[in-house]
């Protein structure tokens, strides 16, 4: 154990214990705070029903195929120190961390005595895999791989990091201490070996993210040194080659030059976290500006209309400025996280509602959409569009149990344990809503306790009811996001209209002595809406798409008129009507009905193009049928018949 002694909790409140997966000090330069342990609990709804099918369904899976792919298997093996055997990439460990990640939090809110029993035989086999000097990598110990010898291919400093933050995880949600020992013993071994020096880059970034938050955990300087080296080493060259080239590493540019994001898509975002992390430790504003600007140019130019990144299948990369083909879509579950987690360290930094919006959008479309209806099979690419007649050898786009790369099962059951943590922060004597789901309050506030309940269908319904339970003797403020696709929210207090003026930063607050029996209600539009895409996306150029609140609609074959393909239809732009329903393999849903003109399929023989641009007209000069073309949400696709889906639809 480094000296610190035991761990300290960093805490955002009187008598509560920490927030979730981020945890800034009290010195650290944010405009907001997160939420306790014990503040927040989900209390029914979509959010609530993602946790109940992980502890029910998704972590018990995850248990069965860590032993059934050889992840257990390969930690046992460098116990007994036999040099073969070794299954899978090098990474293994990796995916064994994520779910104990996933435990922790889980712990934090209910007892579940599978999961604790498996998190105490999962640590008590670290602890005897880990060497004498804190180093601890299955890979290497199996195979006698050099330590660090191609960091940029290895993953010995990225399997570290999901060490840390799982140990993070079980220490501060379930108060386990075991595993925060092994993880504070290979960050010791990692500060004297790389610290100072200039020879330790890993080719997959996360472990400075994690080495910030082991800092925040215990107090000890040393990690947050570590971290902050290796975010100004990055862009010199430093890591070597793996193959893909210094932007698939994120090596090109320095951290503090970089415009734009380039290359793996999941390796940047988990640096551009460690980075904000960082910057907030360090109070640092020029490098948290630099990430918040290519966050801007992210948002601006490389993102999809679901939240999701990555248009390139090569390298699973970012493409050009507005290469954002639907059908080739890359966007990997594990990028969608990513992206959630950078996003609200920069919300914590800069209280902007911008990236509140941005995590919504991601959380409800292509991060929903990675895990089927029932929580047993995982999409690890997530298309916005997919052929009738779409084949792909082993094809990555198809949602199954586990992969051979299994990163984004365990990735998913890490974010969906850790939900409540991202709901609401307080600044000052303000209580900030940033999303809207059911869900039970406490916010320390200066003056004593906020305590909210929030009854709400989000993302159904747009009404969202606050009542007060009991609030402090003075003044204060509750705060709530009106979202950037929202045009029209209304406000009323114990029943009457209130007018609270103009936005903070997205914002509407409200500030009052409040009572218990206060009842704040917020009514977002959430009317389906057309969706148009910007004139620079070639790929979608005359297409449109249906939204409705913060959800992305698609077209899925299943609920087309019988003999029509989705691949011939076209939206007459028009009245969108709605239908609630309940269908096997999704359960309740909101269907969207649109107008639609429906056109036979070209003559055989025929090239494939119209002779007059975006013309339905028919082969035989005849008029185009009109029909109702019926949309689902994007985050049900894939759970029935897996034929033809389209989000974005030709447009008459």
């Amino acid at each position: 154990m480094s000296e610190g002694g035991a761990a300290q909790v960093i805490t955002a409140g009187e008598g509560r214990a920490a927030p979730g997966p981020v945890c800034p000090t009290a010195a650290a330069a944010v405009a907001h705070r997160p939420l306790g342990r014990d503040s927040v609990t989900l209390a029914s709804g979509l959010l609530h029903a993602w946790q109940q099918r992980n502890l029910e369904i998704s972590l018990p899976l995850a248990l069965r195929q860590l032993e059934t792919a050889g992840n257990l298997a390969n930690l046992r093996l460098a116990v007994s120190g036999v040099g073969q055997g070794y299954r899978g990439p090098r990474f293994m460990d990796s995916d064994l961390y994520k779910t104990l990640e996933a435990i922790g939090w889980q712990l934090a809110r209910t007892a579940a005595p599978g999961l604790a029993e498996f998190a105490g035989e999962a640590t008590a086999l670290l602890e005897k895999a880990q060497q004498p000097d804190g180093y601890l990598n299955s890979y290497g110990q199996v195979t006698g791989a050099p330590r660090y010898a191609r960091l940029a291919s290895s993953h010995e400093l990225y399997c570290a990091g999901h060490l840390i933050q799982a140990a993070v995880a079980c220490h501060r949600g379930a108060g386990l201490t075991g595993l925060l020992g092994v993880a504070r013993r290979f960050a010791d071994h990692l500060v004297e070996t790389f610290l100072g020096t200039q020879g330790g880059l890993d080719g997959h970034p996360i472990v400075e993210t994690a080495l910030v938050e082991l800092h925040r955990e215990t107090g000890h300087q040393p990690y947050l040194q570590l971290a902050s080296q290796f975010v100004e080493q990055r862009g010199h060259g430093l890591i070597g080659d793996s193959g893909f080239g210094r932007r698939y590493l994120q090596d090109y540019w320095p951290v503090r030059e970089s415009v734009t994001e380039e290359g793996h898509v999941v390796r940047a975002l988990y640096l551009e976290a460690g980075i904000a992390d960082v910057a907030a430790e360090t109070g640092d504003s020029e490098l948290l500006a630099t990430s918040a600007a290519r966050w801007d140019d992210m948002v601006g130019a490389k993102t999809y209309l679901t939240g999701g990144n990555g248009s390139r299948h090569s390298g699973e990369s970012f493409g050009d400025r507005c290469e954002l083909p639907p059908d080739r879509a890359y966007n990997e579950t594990c990028a969608a996280i990513a992206s959630f987690q950078w996003s609200w360290r920069l919300l914590l930094a800069t209280g902007e509602s911008k990236y509140a919006d941005l995590m919504e959008r991601v959380l409800y479309n292509a991060f929903a959409a990675a895990t089927s209806t029932d929580g047993r099979r995982f999409f690890y690419v997530n298309p916005l569009q997919r052929r009738e007649d779409h084949f792909e050898e082993d094809d990555p786009g198809r949602r199954r149990e586990w992969f051979s790369c299994a990163c984004c099962p365990p990735n998913i059951m890490r974010l969906v344990a850790s939900l409540q943590y991202y709901i609401a922060t307080v600044a000052d004597d303000v209580l900030y809503m940033h999303q809207f789901p059911a869900a039970t309050i406490a916010a320390p506030l200066p003056d004593g306790p906020l305590e909210v309940e929030v009854e709400s269908d989000y993302p159904w319904s747009g009404a969202v009811t606050m009542h007060v339970r009991s609030a402090p003797p003075g003044s204060c403020g509750l705060a709530v996001r009106i979202p950037g696709w929202c045009t029209d929210a209304r406000l009323r207090l114990n029943g009457r209209p209130v007018q609270p003026g103009p936005a903070d930063r997205g914002y509407l607050v409200l500030r009052r002595q409040w009572q218990p029996g206060d009842v704040l209600v917020c009514d977002l539009d959430v009317r389906p809406r057309l969706t148009y895409p910007s004139r620079r996306i070639d790929a979608t150029a005359g297409m449109v798409a249906i939204e409705r609140g913060p959800l992305v609609y698609c077209f899925e074959q299943a609920d087309q008129p019988a003999g029509l393909s989705i691949e011939d239809l076209a939206i007459i732009p028009g009245a969108l009507l709605e239908r609630e329903d309940t269908v096997p393999g999704i359960g309740r849903t909101i269907f969207i009905e649109a107008s639609a003109v429906a056109l036979p399929p070209a003559r055989p023989g025929g090239l494939p193009y119209l002779p007059i641009p975006n013309t339905p007209i028919r082969n035989d000069g005849a008029a185009p049928d009109h029909v109702i073309a019926t949309a689902v949400p994007y985050l049900h696709w894939d759970n029935r018949d897996g034929r033809a889906m389209r989000v974005w639809m030709p447009c008459v």
